[in-house]
C-alpha cells in the first residue's frame, strides 16, 4: 500500500450539500407528518417526504463512506489526516452532546420551574391564575388543559422493558471494547464475533423498544399529544433510538469491512469512532433510564 507523506486534501465533494437537503428534508417530512396526524388529515404527505429524505441520507452516507473508505485503502491518509479524523469525530460526538443537553435541559426545566410556577408554587407562581384547579406533579398525570391534551392512563415501568433494555445496551459496550481489544491483537475470529454481538444487542434493543412504544400508545394512552410528559418522553428516547439505529447500522459496516479483510492493529480508526459512537449511546441511555424512566 502506498505511502501518503503529506497532508491530503480530498477533493470537492457533493456529500455535505446532499446530507444538508436530506436531513431538511426528513425533518420537515416528520413535522408535516406530526402536525397532519394532530389535526387529523388523513391526506397527509408528511410520510413520503420522510420516506425521501431517509432514502437520500441513506444514498448520502453509502457514497460518502465508500469514498472515506477508497481513499483509505488507497494509502492516501497520512498520520496528520488521522488526526483530523479525529478531532472531527471529537467535535461530531460534542455536538450530539448538546443535542441532547438540550432535550434534557428542557425536561429539567419543566420538571423544576415551569410546571411548580403553573402550580402556583415560586417566584412566578401567579402564572397559576392561567389554570387554578391545576396542581403539579410529575410524572404528569393531570394536565392544565386535559381536553387538548388527554394525559396518560399511566406510565412506562422502568423495572421491565426499560431495565432490561439498559442491561442491553451496558453489555453492548462491554461487547464492542471486547471488539476492540481483539482487533488491536489482530484476533479475528473473537473480533467477528464480539462485534456481531454488539450489532444482536442493539437490534433488540430497538425490538424491545417498538414494543415499549406499542404499548405505550395503544394500552397507555401515553403519546406524543399526551402533555409535556408524553412530549419529553417521545423526543428524548425516540432521537436516543434513532441514534442507535444509526449506530448499529455503522456498526454493520464496520463488520463488513472486517468480514472482506479491513482493519489491522495499527489502522483502525474508523472501528474506533463507531465504538465511541456506541459508547456515547449507551451513556446517554444510562442518563435517559434515570431521569426520564426512574426519576
Amino acid at each position: 500500500m502506498a505511502s501518503h507523506e503529506h497532508y491530503y486534501v480530498p477533493a470537492q465533494s457533493k456529500w455535505p450539500i446532499i446530507a444538508t437537503v436530506a436531513l431538511l428534508t426528513t425533518v420537515y417530512g416528520l413535522g408535516t407528518w406530526f402536525n397532519d396526524m394532530k389535526y387529523g388529515r388523513p391526506e397527509s404527505n408528511g410520510p413520503i417526504i420522510f420516506f425521501v429524505g431517509g432514502l437520500l441520507i441513506a444514498y448520502m452516507m453509502f457514497g460518502w463512506f465508500g469514498n472515506v473508505i477508497r481513499e483509505s485503502r488507497s494509502g492516501l491518509y497520512s498520520g496528520q489526516m488521522d488526526r483530523s479524523f479525529r478531532w472531527g469525530m471529537s467535535w461530531f460526538i460534542f455536538s450530539e452532546v448538546m443535542f441532547f443537553a438540550a432535550f434534557f435541559g428542557a425536561l429539567f426545566y419543566v420538571r423544576h420551574f415551569a410546571g411548580p410556577w403553573l402550580g402556583g408554587e415560586g417566584a412566578k407562581g401567579v402564572a397559576n391564575m392561567l389554570w387554578p384547579n391545576f396542581e403539579f406533579a410529575w410524572p404528569a398525570m393531570n394536565n392544565p388543559d386535559a381536553k387538548l391534551f388527554p394525559p396518560p392512563k399511566a406510565i412506562i415501568d422502568p423495572w421491565h422493558l426499560p431495565l432490561i433494555n439498559t442491561i442491553l445496551l451496558v453489555s453492548s459496550s462491554f461487547t464492542v471494547t471486547f471488539a476492540h481489544h481483539a482487533l488491536r491483537k489482530n484476533k479475528r475470529g473473537p473480533l467477528k464475533a464480539w462485534l456481531a454481538l454488539t450489532i444482536l444487542l442493539g437490534a433488540t434493543f430497538l425490538g424491545f423498544q417498538a414494543e415499549e412504544y406499542i404499548h405505550a400508545y395503544k394500552e397507555l394512552g401515553l403519546t406524543l399529544g399526551s402533555g409535556i410528559y408524553g412530549a419529553t418522553f417521545f423526543m428524548l428516547t425516540g432521537f436516543h433510538g434513532a441514534h442507535v439505529t444509526m449506530g448499529a447500522l455503522i456498526l454493520t459496516v464496520m463488520l463488513v469491512r472486517i468480514l472482506r479483510g479491513h482493519f489491522d492493529s495499527e489502522h483502525h480508526f474508523g472501528f474506533e469512532a463507531a465504538a465511541w459512537y456506541w459508547h456515547f449511546v449507551d451513556v446517554v441511555w444510562i442518563g435517559l433510564f434515570t431521569f426520564v424512566y426512574v426519576l
